[in-house]
């Protein structure tokens, strides 16, 4: 596949600027194509489980045009938001077309926004790191940064984990837990951070704080410059986004554990902790998220050279039409507790 093929991941926030250029039924775009179209897609096209030549690897490497497209995600996604807006103070839109737009503008929030935070928060430049924090504060999840990289990735797998979903857990459970543990999980993480700088909890270097106050500004902005009305709006799609990155964390670790050894400690993160999806539709528009074992293995490296591993557990579908199917508990435990090791399910909680 050329590597444009990523420009299809534009796709998902092209429907909703068509909902907004349209309105009525159009509104409702981008959860259509998102979760109806895209599932078929997955379905039609065929699993790809290779892997890059080392020579191309390099080469994707080299290529900044892969950076870009992660680059480009801001203009879009805040164009998005502030077209939203103007409309909203510009119009009267029914019932089911304001619904409508919450979605559309949510999911956008969650692929092009925190997905694309997420793969720019590993990188080691701090202004790539900025523009994904920049990106996480439309849907008020600007604490994921230092959940995600300091704890997540250190506890994934495990009971201490918050974004690990346990065995049988429904996806509505683990929105409430993962939710709240997570944001407390990240005030622990930032004292702990300031200790081991021999830093005070009120400190300039208290990024939670400043999470805060960077969110609480732009709640405020939207209501001074456009009214009460648009701040609701803006803080639903948010919540909107969110729920969407939770739903991925939902499916990503699944009743997957990690044991103990004999000293009492977790095993290290292994291939076998991540579920993985090689289905090329899914891959490409949520930039090879799906390849997540490669990801927790080395979490620097860049989605563009994310390798398949055999001994990763691969789910039937795609994350897209997971995430779907995670909405009906019966059939996602029927379809999937058969497929977690059974050591892994036997282990103690």
């Amino acid at each position: 596949m050329s590597d444009f093929k990523y420009l299809m991941a534009f796709s998902i926030p092209l429907t909703a600027v068509l909902g907004l250029s349209l309105q009525d039924w159009w509104l409702w775009a981008t959860p259509v194509y998102t979760f109806v179209l895209i599932p078929v897609l997955e379905v039609l096209f065929p699993v790809d489980p290779s892997n890059l030549s080392e020579d191309d690897s390099k080469n994707r490497l080299k290529n900044k045009v892969f950076d870009w497209l992660l680059y480009l995600n801001v203009p879009i996604v805040f164009g998005l938001l502030i077209g939203s807006f103007i409309l909203l103070s510009q119009q009267n839109l029914e019932s089911y077309e304001y619904a409508g737009l919450i979605f559309s503008v949510g999911i956008v929030l969650g692929v092009n926004g925190i997905n694309v935070a997420h793969e720019l928060g590993h990188r080691q430049q701090t202004n790539e790191r900025f523009i994904g924090k920049l990106l996480l504060l439309p849907s008020f999840y600007m604490h994921f940064y230092i959940e995600h990289n300091y704890g997540h990735h250190l506890h994934a797998a495990t009971p201490e984990d918050p974004a690990t979903a346990k065995y049988n857990q429904s996806v509505y459970s683990f929105w409430m837990t993962s939710t709240f543990r997570q944001y407390s999980s990240a005030w622990a993480i930032q004292s702990k951070l300031l200790k081991q700088q021999s830093l005070p909890f009120i400190s300039i270097k208290n990024d939670m704080i400043w999470y805060v106050l960077f969110q609480i500004l732009y709640l405020l902005t939207v209501y001074l410059i456009w009214g009460s009305s648009i701040a609701v709006f803006a803080l639903l799609v948010g919540i909107v986004g969110f729920l969407l990155l939770e739903t991925v964390n939902y499916i990503e670790h699944y009743g997957l554990r990690r044991m103990k050894t004999k000293s009492g400690r977790y095993e290290r993160v292994k291939e076998m902790h991540s579920w993985n999806s090689n289905h090329v539709i899914g891959r490409i528009v949520l930039y090879e998220l799906t390849r997540h074992s490669d990801h927790h293995f080395k979490s620097s490296k860049k989605y563009q050279i994310l390798d398949c591993h055999d001994t990763s557990p691969q789910l039937p579908f795609g994350y897209p039409t997971s995430m779907v199917i995670a909405m009906l508990p019966p059939i996602w435990f029927n379809l999937m507790n058969r497929r977690v090791p059974e050591s892994m399910r036997l282990a103690k909680i």
